[in-house]
């Protein structure tokens, strides 16, 4: 059931990209292939200058700036391992631009615009977890403290 909503969000995403004036069918020319390649490659690719924040074997993450919003961009060393950061991840909110091995996380105007450069996929994280909510009132028990 989640795939089609994502198809669908993905959907209204090129919508907004095309703008009013549109082509007929040849919306999807809006978004580019996902790039590929290392962190900083990908930051080149988004002209941003990343402030790394977590260099691991399994995970790279870093801080860049489109403008005045700020976004996270992390890459990852598995399909596997990128899947599970993004399940845990979207529990708190947010938009998710997703690549292969690659994730941009920001609102959803500075998301939505690097999709444009960056190519990759549209997610939207948990809606239980909106700004101002409360962290109670969802169903989820406990939790890993490591």
């Amino acid at each position: 059931m989640t795939r089609p909503m994502l198809a669908l969000s993905g959907a209204v995403v090129i919508l907004a990209l095309a703008g009013c004036g549109g082509s007929g069918g040849k919306d999807e020319a809006a978004v580019p292939e996902a790039v590929s390649g290392s962190l900083e490659h990908i930051a080149a690719e988004a002209d941003c200058k990343p402030n790394m924040q977590t260099d691991a074997d399994t995970i790279r993450q870093a801080l860049c700036k489109k403008g005045k919003e700020k976004y996270v961009l992390a890459t990852f060393a598995t399909d596997r391992g990128q899947r599970e950061w993004l399940n845990s991840a979207k529990d708190y909110g947010g938009y998710y631009l997703v690549g292969r091995k690659w994730v941009a996380v920001g609102q959803q105007k500075t998301v939505t615009a690097l999709q444009g450069t960056l190519g990759g996929t549209m997610e939207e994280g948990s809606e239980h977890m909106n700004p101002g909510g409360s962290h109670n009132k969802g169903g989820h028990g406990g939790g890993s403290h490591g």
